[in-house]
């Protein structure tokens, strides 16, 4: 099966993962956020801090499925107005 989730991670996420944009095989969001932390400590605590949106959309269910052609945007807080 293809890759074809799209994540983009933006600032601290950014810098945690070490890239800004890795593709994913579909699955739930939690699988999905627990494959590409799974090596990576400093990634997995950023990610506990960030809000996570599906197609321009905040989650709150990690359980949801996540399609083909979907794109997660991992963002940290930020700061100032």
């Amino acid at each position: 099966m293809a890759m074809d989730i799209e994540i983009r991670y933006f600032a601290a996420a950014r810098a945690a993962a070490g890239i800004s944009v890795e593709r994913v095989n579909p699955a739930s969001l939690s699988m999905i956020l627990k494959e590409v932390t799974a090596n990576n400590a400093q990634l997995a605590h950023v990610i506990e801090q960030c809000s996570i949106l599906v197609d321009s959309v905040a989650v709150n269910d990690m359980d949801m499925p996540v399609h083909a052609g979907s794109f997660i945007d991992v963002l940290p807080r930020f700061a100032g107005g």
